[in-house]
Formats: C-alpha cells, sequence, structure tokens
C-alpha cells in the first residue's frame, strides 16, 4: 500500500478489512468492510470524516454570520464535538476537536456584541414605552372622548409590537399605562353619562316649551305674546341639546309654532300699517312746519312754546306705519335735543355757584399778582434785579389768568 497523506494518513485496515483510525488516545477500530479493497474500505470512512468537517465549516460561518446564537453555538459545539470524540471515520479528528474549541472566543464576542444590542435595544424599547405612558397619561387628564379611543388602541398595538425589557421595569411602565386607560375610560363614560342626563333633561324642558308655545300660536294679542316668544326663545337655547334625532324634531315644531303666530302677525300689521299711512303724512307735514320755526339759540322761550306745541299736536294724530317711526322719531328727537342743550348751556351760563366759583378764583389770581408785585418791589430796592424780573415776568402771566378769570366771571353774570 502507497504512503497516503490528508484524512486517509490517520487511518490503516487490517488483512481482515478491519479499519482503525489514529487519535492522541491511541488507534481505535472504526469499523470493518470484509472482502474490500483497502482503499475503498478508508475512502468509506475518510468520507465520514469529511462530513463531519463540513459541519463545522457550517457551524463557524453560521455563528460568524449571526445565523447562530452564542447560546445555540455552544449547544451545537458539544453536540457536534461528542460525535466527533466516538466518531466511526478517519481522519484528524482531533483537529477537528481543536477547531471547535477555537470558536470560543468567537462565542463570547459574539455574545458580547449580542449583549451590546440588547442594551441598546432595551433602551430604544424603555424611552418608546415611556414616550406612550407620557402621551397615554396626558389623553387621561384631556376630554378628548372621541380622538382617544382611537389612540389609545392606536397605543396599545404599538405597546405589543415592542420586546419586553427588564421585567420590574416593564411591569411599571405597563401599571402606568394600564391606569392611564383605565382612567379615561372610566371618566370618558362618566362624561357620556353625564351628557345623556343632560339631554334628557334637555328634552323635557324642550317639550314643556313647546306645551307653552302652542296656545300662544293663535294669540292676537301682539306685543304680550312676542315678548312671551322672545322669552320662550331664550329657554330654548339656555336648555341645552336634547338627543340628536329628538332635537331636530323638537325645533321643528317650536318654529313651527312661531311661525304661525309671527306671520300672523305682520299680516294684521301690514294691514294695520296701511290705516295709518295717513298719520305718517300728517306728522311728516308737522314736522316740515315746525322745524324752521324752533330756533332755541334766538329764542328759547319761544322755542320751548313752539316744541310743546308740536308735540300736543303730535300726539293728537296718533299712530304711524312701523316703517316710518324711526325717520319721524329721529327727526323729533333732534328738534328735543336742540332745545335741551341750549336749555343745558344758559343755565351753566346763569348758574350762582358757578359765578361764584369764578369770582373767587379772579380775587385769588389778583391776590397772587399783588403778592408778586411786593415782592419784586423789594427785590429793586435791595438791587436784586434778576430776583425782581423773575418776579414781573411771572405777574404777567398771572395777569392772563385774571383776565380770563374776570371774562368768566362776566359771563356769568350776564
Amino acid at each position: 500500500m502507497s504512503e497516503m497523506s490528508g484524512p486517509a494518513s490517520f487511518g490503516r485496515v487490517d488483512a481482515d478489512g478491519t479499519v482503525y483510525v489514529r487519535t492522541p488516545e491511541g488507534e481505535r477500530t472504526v469499523g470493518q468492510v470484509p472482502d474490500a479493497d483497502p482503499a475503498e474500505a478508508l475512502a468509506f470512512y475518510v468520507r465520514r470524516f469529511e462530513n463531519l468537517s463540513v459541519e463545522v465549516d457550517l457551524l463557524e460561518n453560521r455563528l460568524r454570520g449571526g445565523a447562530l446564537s452564542p447560546d445555540e453555538a455552544r449547544k451545537r459545539i458539544a453536540q457536534v464535538k461528542e460525535s466527533i470524540h466516538d466518531a466511526a471515520a478517519v481522519g484528524d479528528l482531533a483537529a477537528l476537536e481543536t477547531r471547535l474549541e477555537g470558536l470560543q472566543p468567537l462565542i463570547e464576542e459574539k455574545s458580547e456584541e449580542r449583549k451590546a444590542a440588547r442594551a441598546v435595544q432595551n433602551e430604544e424599547t424603555r424611552q418608546a414605552k415611556e414616550a406612550m405612558v407620557a402621551e397615554a397619561e396626558k389623553i387621561a387628564a384631556g376630554s378628548d372622548w372621541r380622538g382617544g379611543v382611537n389612540r389609545f388602541r392606536d397605543l396599545l398595538e404599538q405597546w405589543k409590537a415592542l420586546p419586553r425589557i427588564d421585567k420590574a421595569t416593564d411591569d411599571a411602565l405597563w401599571h402606568r399605562f394600564s391606569t392611564a386607560r383605565t382612567t379615561y375610560t372610566r371618566r370618558r363614560k362618566h362624561q357620556f353619562a353625564e351628557q345623556n342626563a343632560q339631554r334628557e333633561g334637555a328634552k323635557a324642558l324642550k317639550e314643556a316649551i313647546i306645551a307653552e308655545a302652542t296656545p300662544l300660536a293663535t294669540s292676537e294679542d301682539w306685543g304680550q305674546t312676542s315678548r312671551d316668544f322672545r322669552d320662550l326663545m331664550q329657554r330654548w337655547k339656555a336648555a341645552g341639546s336634547a338627543p340628536r334625532d329628538i332635537d331636530d324634531k323638537l325645533w321643528k315644531q317650536f318654529r313651527t309654532l312661531q311661525d304661525t303666530f309671527f306671520n300672523a302677525r305682520n299680516n294684521a300689521q301690514s294691514v294695520q300699517d296701511e290705516e295709518f299711512r295717513g298719520n305718517q303724512v300728517a306728522k311728516e307735514a308737522l314736522l316740515d312746519e315746525y322745524e324752521p320755526q324752533i330756533r332755541p339759540e334766538d329764542d328759547l322761550p319761544g322755542a320751548k312754546r313752539l316744541y310743546r306745541e308740536l308735540l300736543e299736536k303730535w300726539a293728537e294724530v296718533g299712530m304711524v306705519p312701523r316703517d316710518s317711526m324711526r325717520g319721524l322719531d329721529s327727526r323729533l328727537h333732534k328738534i328735543e335735543q336742540s332745545v335741551k342743550q341750549r336749555e343745558d348751556a344758559e343755565w351753566k351760563r346763569t348758574d350762582p355757584q358757578a359765578r361764584e366759583l369764578a369770582t373767587d378764583t379772579a380775587r385769588k389770581i389778583q391776590a397772587q399778582i399783588d403778592d408778586l408785585a411786593e415782592k419784586a418791589d423789594k427785590a429793586e430796592s435791595r438791587g436784586d434785579a434778576r430776583r425782581a424780573k423773575e418776579h414781573r415776568d411771572a405777574i404777567s402771566t398771572y395777569q392772563t389768568w385774571l383776565e380770563q378769570a374776570e371774562r368768566a366771571a362776566r359771563d356769568y353774570g350776564a
């Protein structure tokens, strides 16, 4: 048999076909292939070694590529190592075991990488969950009863999609999130319960208002009933909203009652307005006659007398159409204001208290002038020309004020 190399160099075949492999512990039997060529018998067990070598290569590649976790790699290496130790194969089995043992540093390296990556992931997950908890607590404290429900649903799905972190932190965050969701749900139910109660109360109030409005719809007491309907409308607005499917129906009933009354009132008033159209013409004629005559700025007593005459005739004419009331009243009010303003001005001009105040002011200013003149004389006598000039300049200013005060006193005494 020629000299062998490679895996086959670690084996031999006896004449009876028994195949042996050489290991550090010594030679051991791996099998027997009787009646076979020794080379073929040896090649059979070499192929088994090569299969083991391929398995070691694959294990190493999967570990380096990250397809195999460190824990899985440790288990697999132990299994493969055990199968190599007693393998029925021919080759350098010890070298394969050494290769497997040499993967331990790589396993530790991958374990540290995974640990670091897991720490980063845990921190990112913790931050994400804390942000979700903060948002959940904000929603729970708010009043978004519709959008909040959908947002809590989205947050819960996002929470489920995130990995767990350390149990204590994860449980604490989940407790806060769950508490916020429970708080929101309870507040929302309470809010809707209150709203339902309010709407039922509004329904009862509006039904009572409709009952009050029903007999008013046919009333012909236009003034009082108009005020009654205004009061009912204020109560309607203050009642709030009834349940949506009922509120519109109630409003249509109430609106129909209002329309019935106000349409009848407008028709009646339109007929009445036509009857009063002659009164409008008469009052316009009165204004045209008296407006140019009443001139309180020239003759206040005469203006007051003419204004009283106008009011007496105005009352005798009677009511006018509604569309002409504002214009006529505005013209009459303008006359009244002109007389009143002139009366006020006259009273102010002849007011005894105002005249006494103006006279007293003039006396006080004159006293100031006399005092300044005395001070100026004294300053001149002691040769203080600057101070004397200051006093006489002040006298000039006070003199102007004195003239104004005396003029006011004369006006009040006129």
